[in-house]
This record gives C-alpha cells, structure tokens and sequence, in this order.
C-alpha cells in the first residue's frame, strides 16, 4: 500500500519548522508521517531521517519543501536522492519545485532534465553553507578584534583570595568550602591558584 511522508529540517533548536510542517498539512499527509530533525544539513547522520529511511518502502512518496532541507553537501544529496529513488524506488517531490517530482517524466529526456536540476540545487545549496560558514569565521574574527569574548565568562578570583587560600592551605577550609565561597568549579580554583601563586612568583 501506497505510504506517503514529509521531512522538514531546520539547523537549530531555536529554529522554527513551521512553515514546512504546515506545508505538509496542506498536503494532508498524517503527523505521524512527518519526520523532523533539527540539525545542521552537513551531512545525513540524523536521527528522524535515518528512521524515516528504514520506513520508507518501493512505490512510497515523501514530500521535502526544499532542496536544502534534505541537505546541505552536494555529493550527498545526490547520493541520497540515488539511493531513495533507485535502490528504495521511492519517489520524491520538492514542493517548491514543481520539476523535481520523481512521479512526473519518467522518460529519458525528462528524467534527464529532473537529475540536471537536481545537480544545479544542490550545488547551490552547498555553496550556501560554505557562504555562511564563511561568514561564521568573519563574524567571529571581526568580534574578536573588538574585544569581544566568546565561551563561558571568565570567573575571578575574590578580593580576599590570599586570606582565603592561607585559611585552605592550614586546613580551616575544606575544598568543598572554598569552591562555594569563591563560586568556581574546581579547575577554575585550581588555575585561579597557579595563576596567584605566579604573580607572587611562589610555588604553590
């Protein structure tokens, strides 16, 4: 029996599927249908997508709004698109792109013209992602060169930093103790110490 699914992807947690999960609804095709993963398109090693691949039979459609996101790497796109199509016989639809739907022109010239499309979205899909990690990069550097700190905020040592390490070196303070006070982890309060014993240029 005919099945039909949807695949919706966005990059983050923080992102929303909505415009893509409604899609699918417009196209009547069950929640329990519709698999979502939110990741990165890098590569195909997603949960909701490899559990939708098991499922998915010969004759099966499944629905992707577009090109990218089924993915974002040019070789495995085309890799996926060959293996779904050819090794699964299922067929695919891209909603936005009306040509790329595998039920269409199933003869030489236009599965011809389908597979060139194909290669001409996925390249630029790929290329998208090289853009903006190369934004990432630029972005990062250009904040960086301002001053501006990425990671965890650094945590200081307290004004009474010294008394308090005599009080811990002479066993009036446990570690446990020292840590809440501080307000540190434990490798925060140990380079905290080093860097202490540094500037006095003592030896912890």
């Amino acid at each position: 029996m005919l099945e039909i699914y949807g695949y919706c992807r966005v990059s983050g947690k923080d992102q929303c599927e909505s415009r893509q999960t409604f899609a699918m609804s417009e196209l009547h095709i069950p929640q329990s249908h519709v698999f979502i993963d939110k990741q990165s398109g890098k590569n195909f090693n997603r949960p909701a997508y490899k559990t939708l691949v098991e499922k998915l039979q010969a004759g099966d459609l499944l629905y992707i709004k577009s090109i990218d996101r089924l993915g974002r790497n040019y070789e495995d796109i085309q890799n996926q698109w060959r293996m779904l199509t050819k090794e699964k016989g299922v067929d695919i639809s891209v909603i936005d792109i009306p040509l790329l739907d595998t039920r269409l022109n199933k003869d030489l010239m236009g599965t011809f013209i389908a597979d060139l499309f194909l290669q001409i979205l996925s390249f630029i899909a790929h290329n998208e992602l090289t853009t903006i990690r190369q934004r990432q990069r630029e972005g990062i550097a250009a904040a960086k060169a301002r001053g501006i700190r990425f990671g965890r905020p650094v945590k200081d040592a307290p004004n009474n930093f010294s008394e308090l390490l005599r009080r811990w070196g002479e066993k009036q303070l446990s570690t446990d103790e020292i840590l809440e006070i501080c307000g540190m982890g434990q490798a925060t309060f140990y380079r905290r110490r080093a860097e202490y014993f540094t500037i006095k240029g003592q030896t912890p």
